[in-house]
């Protein structure tokens, strides 16, 4: 499979696309690891400058592929939180090279000093890739979440401003 994260772009979220943004929260494979909002929450999260709610666009020609939500975008204590990422193909680095992007704009452009989000403790194929791009985990809320077999749990996860900074100097090393 041809990897989608050479080309990948996140555009702002209208409102005529939330019915894409709805469709992709109910797919089946994604369900068990969000949860999923009303329409009106998306539609609140596209209007409301703390939030930052996007589409998703891979592939030579920028096909929407999920959407991506930040929240926190004005705290006064520079914490951004990733608070939702879908995404429709799994397996094609899309989801690497979403976090790359959102974690550069959190702390360049946002200029945040802490990067966080939470992940159901089911979810180990996206605690993996959060950990490997340098994402720490802090503590777990114990069944705080409720789930058609019962509760989960989640993990909270951070990178901060520095960790970031020297992650991204190893990474133009490793490049050179």
């Amino acid at each position: 499979m041809t990897s989608l994260s050479h080309w990948v772009r996140l555009r702002p979220t209208m409102l005529s696309d939330l019915d894409f943004v709805i469709s992709v929260e109910q797919d089946a494979a994604n369900r068990p690891f969000i949860t999923p909002w009303e329409r009106t929450q998306h539609e609140g999260a596209v209007r409301f400058p703390d939030f930052r709610h996007f589409i998703v666009e891979a592939g030579p020609g920028y096909a929407s592929a999920g959407f991506v939500i930040l929240q926190g975008c004005r705290n006064p204590h520079h914490s951004v939180e990733l608070k939702r990422i879908v995404l429709q193909p799994k397996g094609q680095g899309l989801g690497r090279a979403c976090v790359r992007l959102l974690a550069q704009m959190a702390f360049r452009d946002l200029g945040a000093h802490r990067f966080w989000l939470d992940v159901k403790s089911l979810n180990a194929r996206a605690q993996a890739l959060y950990r490997s791009e340098g994402f720490v985990e802090e503590g777990r809320l114990r069944d705080s979440v409720r789930t058609e077999d019962g509760y989960d749990s989640l993990i909270v996860m951070s990178m901060l401003d520095s960790e970031y900074e020297a992650l991204s100097e190893a990474r133009q090393k490793g490049a050179a």
